[in-house]
């Protein structure tokens, strides 16, 4: 367990380390095709939304072609709220892995990204807690087969996207 679980962090490092490096292709491979990734909304002051099906979300894409749509958007500069895009710096900590599954671990970790747009001289810090659920593939690779962030600091002054959460 202990090298699946030194496997597991050092995805979740590279996945930030990626998203830094605006890499979005090999970000995009971290992903299993059928990859949930969800921002829930918080319903109060401790509890957050539990059904992004029925419940609000910030951020919600039921599979990985959501992010690929995001990717795309960002590249073409269709994403209005993206241009230009702000230079990120994602901190990831107190990682813990767990298997719940044969092939199949539960990573949790806290996270804070710094993003800052020299244009509008602004830096906005979003915190919380990441859920990564890995999954090994066939070929021995991990791959994120879920990903649920928790962000902590949700009164959002600019703009929220996958890159800078």
């Amino acid at each position: 367990m202990d090298e699946m679980a030194s496997r597991c962090k050092e995805l979740i490092y590279t996945e930030g380390r990626l998203i830094d490096l605006r890499d979005w292709d090999n970000w995009l491979d971290l992903y299993e095709q059928s990859a949930e990734f969800w921002v829930p909304a918080w319903n109060g002051e401790f509890e957050y939304t539990q059904d992004p099906d029925n419940e609000i979300s910030l951020i919600y894409y039921a599979d990985r072609s959501g992010l690929e749509d995001r990717v795309y958007r960002i590249r073409t500069g269709l994403s209005s709220a993206s241009v230009p895009l702000a230079r990120t710096s994602h901190l990831i900590g107190s990682v813990q892995v767990s298997e719940v599954a044969d092939g199949e671990y539960l990573a949790t970790s806290a996270w804070q990204t710094t993003s800052f747009k020299l244009q509008l001289r602004d830096t906005v810090v979003f915190a919380g807690h990441y859920e990564h659920k890995i999954r090994r593939q066939d070929d021995g690779q991990l791959k994120i087969a879920a990903k649920k962030v928790i962000v902590t600091n949700d009164l959002i002054a600019g703009a929220m996207d996958f890159y800078n959460i």
